[in-house]
């Protein structure tokens, strides 16, 4: 798109030079945010056949990205939430069988998103969008807002309970070995005492 505009706009230069015609007043310089856009747009995308081909060597070292299996395309639409409460594994498995093979080209697994389509009443292009769009295989998105609640509840030490609870003092701070084992005091003080070593300080 960025080349075709730069290409324009000298070939119509060159033209006006050609003529003898006065060349027309210079043209306003395209934005930079617009050359940005442009370029972005010039970049290639991942295409559904690219996916394929990445999705059918998944967990296959052997594979040459020509064919699929079910288990294969369970776990790219799955990764795509095409697998959803309207289209479940049950469904891929029932259309995929219908191809007699255990592994089905690209030419067959269009066949097989349109069979699947047309039964559930699903866009076909709302399928391919979402396979196309899903990333690399294996890499699942986790949203970190719940991680880090999980991991905040699991390490809040005023929910422990029992002897876990004996190890932390009230700031959550360990007590160490003295959090684990019953150190014997030999101070003559009676455990609990609140003042200890505070009699010279008041005499």
């Amino acid at each position: 798109m960025l080349a075709s505009v730069v290409a324009h706009r000298s070939s119509m230069s060159e033209a006006a030079a050609a003529n003898g015609s006065p060349s027309p007043a210079p043209t306003p310089e395209v934005p930079a945010a617009e050359l940005a856009q442009l370029a972005l747009e010039d970049e290639p995308k991942v295409s559904f056949s690219d996916q394929f081909k990445a999705f059918s060597k998944f967990g296959d070292s052997k594979s040459d990205g020509k064919l699929i299996t079910l288990s294969q395309s369970d776990k790219w639409m799955k990764q795509a939430k095409v697998i959803d409460k309207k289209i479940t594994t049950t469904d891929t498995g029932i259309h995929f069988k219908k191809f007699k093979a255990m592994k089905i080209s690209l030419t067959d697994y269009n066949k097989f998103l349109d069979d699947l389509a047309k039964t559930k009443k699903v866009e076909l292009s709302e399928i391919k969008q979402k396979l196309a769009g899903c990333g690399a295989p294996g890499v699942v998105s986790v949203s970190a807002g719940k991680a880090a609640a999980a991991v905040d509840r699991l390490t809040d030490t005023s929910k422990y309970t029992g002897s876990h609870k004996e190890r932390f003092d009230a700031s959550g701070k360990g007590k160490g070995i003295a959090g684990r084992r019953n150190v014997v005091d030999g101070s003559g003080y009676v455990s609990g005492y609140q003042h200890k070593d505070t009699y010279d300080n008041a005499h």
